[in-house]
């Protein structure tokens, strides 16, 4: 069996209001700070009531152009949020995610405003719900937006779990079957693609929960990345990863094990420590 639901699922349900919390808090603090920024913290936090209508706000404002604006994008994005709750407690599990892996973020605010790999992340969940319900024209228009403005290409159908970490985020690519479980960690230039220009089937990657994936790894075709393994840095991967396991080179082959229990989380890529 390919797709693990209880691997697509928020690990703790609930999570959004507390990462709100954090966030207006932190946005509180920050206009203080920097009045500067009045103007961006009122629009996105300060003015808003929950993390729905910042994470529709923000998207709104990266997202505006000619042929659709803010005030289209706003109502489209936050009709889309309420009616799917599960869509942003998974992006309140992906900020709290970047809060707890990447060193350089200290709240979830910072991700919120200014972090593109979340951003492109966010707009593929919306994408993702739209090409659920059918409507794949206007997800794929999302998903060309998305990658124009982020550098980030992530195809709407792809199946991608909740806690991920797209760290930087710039070059990475994922394919229509690609599956990505939860709890996650990769870099940038990652790509999760096929092998040609083969149609229908499943033919991206399945990536299993706790994966670390180093900077400018390709992982091509449909083989699996076994749970908490770990891909090296600028490896490229052509056949099955186990799980527990530490792959590296050109072709990629096991290096060792991973020495660690879930390497998403440690976010070690040096191999010396395998």
């Amino acid at each position: 069996m390919e797709l693990r639901p209880e691997y697509m699922e928020p690990r703790r349900p609930g999570m959004a209001e507390s990462v709100w919390q954090d966030i207006y808090a932190a946005a509180q603090q920050a206009v203080e700070q920097e009045p500067k920024m009045d103007g961006l913290l009122d629009d996105v936090v300060l003015s808003r009531h929950s993390l729905t209508n910042a994470v529709a706000v923000r998207l709104a404002r990266k997202l505006s152009r000619r042929d659709m604006g803010r005030d289209d994008l706003e109502p489209l994005f936050r009709t889309i949020l309420r009616s799917n709750p599960g869509v942003v407690e998974c992006m309140a599990a992906d900020l709290q995610a970047i809060v707890e892996r990447d060193a350089a973020c200290h709240s979830a605010l910072e991700p919120l405003l200014f972090f593109k790999g979340f951003h492109a992340l966010a707009t593929y969940r919306i994408a993702h719900v739209l090409w659920q319900q059918g409507r794949h024209l206007l997800a794929l228009y999302f998903q060309s937006a998305g990658s124009e403005v982020f550098s980030i290409d992530i195809h709407p159908a792809a199946r991608i779990g909740c806690g991920i970490l797209l760290d930087h985020g710039a070059g990475f690519v994922v394919g229509e079957t690609a599956i990505v479980e939860n709890d996650v960690s990769l870099f940038h230039e990652v790509t999760l693609g096929g092998t040609g220009k083969e149609k229908g089937g499943a033919r991206h990657p399945i990536v299993r929960s706790g994966v670390l994936i180093g900077a400018g790894a390709k992982v091509l075709g449909r083989v699996e990345i076994g749970e908490c393994a770990r891909v090296a840095a600028s490896s490229v991967v052509l056949a099955d990863v186990p799980p527990h396991t530490t792959v590296a080179g050109v072709p990629a082959v096991p290096v060792g094990c991973t020495g660690m229990c879930r390497p998403a989380m440690e976010m070690t890529q040096c191999l010396d420590e395998s």
